[in-house]
């Protein structure tokens, strides 16, 4: 009967021991790969983001929020961890190419670990025909895409490709329209071919703003600013590209959408 007890007192004794050993959590990153519409303009090399660019925002800018524990529980089948770093790399004006020749990929690559997630979103700066130093035809875009995903699967990571986000045009008959060209399908064509998750940004953003309206996606979302109403662009702006705040978080919020969305396996 002793020995029973002291049995069942050792074993209480190894519980309650238990139950005060920190629990390590699994810390996954995700990293945002991309141009200007990605971009985290807060911590943007040093600049005095408030004095400077503001209210400029990429969706990388707000993203975080989404990435809360509460919210893990949503993208659990792609987030494999119980906390989130996110890393914001995109930069304004990158291309695919121009991101890995100034060394922005290799820095990334150098430090992904097994079940980090890289977020991939390229398009807006390929495309520019007339800007031949950020400019990749469809053949090199894909190229630099296949890229990234086979060497951050090399890292055992999790490669997430995305369509670019729509600009502010062409409107026709109240809905936005493509313009990005064949961009948007190349992206696609590397998913299927190489089996990777995809979400489909540009179509996200299209019927989003669609539904909100050209005039209030001009004034609410895109830069298109009065003079006068920042001290950051006294003479205002015009600008159908990139983000205000209330831009950014509804494209992260899409982003989100499209991520709870993504198939349980690839």
């Amino acid at each position: 009967m002793k020995k029973q007890f002291l049995y069942s007192f050792l074993l209480l004794a190894a519980l309650v021991a238990l139950a005060f050993v920190p629990f390590k959590k699994k810390v996954v990153r995700v990293y945002l790969i991309g141009d200007s519409t990605v971009a985290d303009y807060s911590d943007y090399d040093g600049e005095d983001y408030l004095n400077k660019r503001y209210p400029i925002m990429g969706w990388g800018q707000v993203f975080r929020p989404f990435l809360t524990k509460d919210s893990l529980s949503k993208v659990k089948h792609l987030i494999k961890g119980d906390s989130v770093v996110l890393l914001d790399k995109a930069r304004g004006g990158r291309s695919t190419r121009t991101f890995f020749e100034e060394g922005r990929w290799a820095a990334v690559y150098q430090d992904l670990k097994k079940d980090d997630v890289v977020m991939i979103q390229f398009g807006h700066n390929d495309a520019a025909v007339d800007k031949p130093e950020r400019y990749v035809n469809i053949q090199g875009y894909k190229e630099f895409l296949r890229l990234y995903v086979t060497q951050t699967r090399q890292k055992g990571a999790v490669p997430v490709l995305l369509t670019p986000v729509t600009r502010n045009y062409p409107w026709k008959d109240g809905r936005l329209g493509n313009v990005h060209g064949n961009y948007p399908q190349a992206v696609k064509d590397v998913a299927k071919e190489l089996n990777v998750l995809l979400i489909d940004l540009e179509q996200l953003s299209i019927e989003s703003f669609s539904a909100k309206g050209q005039e209030f996606v001009t004034n609410t979302y895109f830069m298109n600013l009065p003079a006068g109403q920042y001290k950051n662009y006294p003479q205002g702006q015009k600008d159908n590209t990139h983000f205000q705040p209330e831009g950014a978080k509804e494209v992260a919020r899409l982003v989100f959408e499209g991520m709870k969305a993504l198939p349980q396996k690839m």
